[in-house]
């Protein structure tokens, strides 16, 4: 007697099973519950695990070799960076990005410089044929393609098998959204297909020791596109930002089995495809002005590099009920405490000026050594001080006013003589713990928030 197919209703969103449908799903989404079909697994099914037969065994931690030293190099110094040294071979690597941005530019070319150094490297599009691939590969990638093959196809039972006659050292997957399998029924793209392919996709890496670049679609926020299954799959989870309007391109990673999540990559789009910012504190501060208000540069410690960038601050009185707090880098919270210092230990009286705090360049940098000149940015906007463009400033802001130490202040002094800076304003437990000060450049240790701002009125 045969059984009766089940069907079931998943969330598009989060994944959420239920026997009904409903049209608000517990994540508080509405209309995201499509009908799937429940497909039973059958003891002798090959996605089963242990489907060899043999009984399985533990191994001792200390007879498992370690993979430290099993890296690919991509041949984009930016993106071995951010990957932690480069690409370990068995990793599955998840890049999201709005589309446009350049993912499938920066993509191309390390597929051709991989191909390159170590062989045979297969890129599958879903989203493109290969002679739109071609032109691509023809106008940003340089040397041999001999070993670069392309497969414009979205059913994973085909590419399994074109990657087993071809047998590459380096798969892409472009993108996963595209692609489906014959085991289930449900449209490319759902809760299903992305666990089934992307299940698929961890065996050929994780079973023949292949790198795979995996690429996802983002939704209108900037968040990635489907459930969270993929994320929690792959070993690296890569974003890539920017305005489409701009060259600038921030290449960041937000989990990394193999290496922090702490380093950024930088690049920039031009013509001839996406080219590597060497110096990237040089590109954020040469648009500062010398002598504009409510101007301040600072840093911070992103990975293994000093950061250097331009924080530029504006008040004007409000003409609404209640004053506006806008910020772009800088978390809202983080700028509504630094007000409020500001109100109660520096006198400022900002309940009717609108306050508007960028970051110049896009960034949103971590951690709070940006406190201090976010602080005497607003100060110098609201008193009509000038900036100077060789004073820099770093500290965290305690709520009673003091400056907190921060992390790696005597590399980030370096790095600001290197740029040219004159004067470096920052925490004086930092400054009497310098080692060596850089010649031509004045360290003055602050202890509060109000001795801060009085250099700013003497500068």
């Amino acid at each position: 007697m045969s059984k009766k197919s089940k069907t079931v209703f998943v969330c598009q969103e989060c994944g959420y099973e239920s026997p009904k449908w409903q049209g608000q799903c517990i994540c508080g989404q509405w209309n995201t519950m499509i009908e799937e079909k429940v497909v039973e697994i059958r003891e002798d099914d090959s996605r089963r695990r242990g489907t060899s037969g043999s009984r399985p065994k533990a191994s001792k931690l200390s007879d498992v070799k370690s993979g430290d030293f099993s890296r690919m190099d991509t041949g984009i110094g930016e993106l071995n960076r951010v990957l932690g040294g480069g690409l370990v071979k068995g990793s599955l690597t998840l890049i999201s990005g709005e589309p446009g941005i350049g993912k499938s530019t920066m993509i191309i070319q390390a597929a051709a410089k991989i191909a390159e150094r170590y062989g045979k490297v297969l890129y599958v599009s879903g989203e493109e044929s290969e002679e739109q691939i071609k032109m691509r590969a023809d106008r940003v990638c340089k040397g041999n393609l001999e070993q670069l093959y392309l497969l414009s196809e979205t059913n994973m039972e085909r590419i399994v098998q074109v990657q087993e006659e071809l047998n590459p050292a380096f798969l892409i997957i472009d993108s996963i959204q595209t692609m489906y399998s014959d085991s289930m029924e449900s449209a490319p793209g759902s809760v299903s297909q992305v666990r089934a392919c992307g299940n698929e996709l961890m065996k050929i890496g994780k079973g023949k020791d292949i790198p795979v670049f995996i690429v996802a679609h983002v939704t209108k926020n900037g968040e990635l596109a489907g459930p969270k299954i993929i994320e929690h799959l792959v070993d690296c989870v890569l974003n890539f930002t920017g305005e489409r309007n701009q060259e600038l391109r921030i290449l960041r990673s937000y989990k990394n089995r193999f290496g922090t999540t702490s380093e950024i990559g930088a690049f920039e789009m031009e013509e001839e495809g996406l080219i590597e910012i060497q110096n990237l504190s040089k590109s954020f501060l040469e648009g500062m002005e010398h002598g504009a208000e409510g101007s301040m540069a600072t840093a911070v410690y992103e990975g293994t590099r000093p950061l250097l960038f331009e924080v530029q601050a504006l008040t004007a009185p409000t003409s609404i009920g209640f004053a506006r707090r806008s910020a772009i880098g800088v978390e809202i919270s983080r700028l509504n405490m630094i007000l409020a210092v500001l109100e109660r230990k520096a006198g400022l009286s900002l309940i009717n000026q609108d306050v508007y705090v960028n970051i110049v360049g896009g960034l949103k940098p971590d951690g709070t050594s940006i406190d201090l000149a976010v602080a005497l940015a607003i100060y110098g906007s609201y008193k009509g001080i000038s900036g100077c463009a060789k004073t820099l400033a770093i500290g965290e802001i305690g709520l009673t006013g003091d400056l907190r130490s921060v992390q790696n202040a005597d590399r980030i002094v370096k790095e600001a003589a290197r740029m040219g800076f004159t004067k470096v304003i920052l925490p004086n437990k930092n400054a009497t713990k310098l080692c060596e000060v850089p010649g031509g450049i004045q360290i003055i240790g602050v202890i509060s928030l109000k001795g801060a701002i009085q250099l700013l009125h003497k500068q």
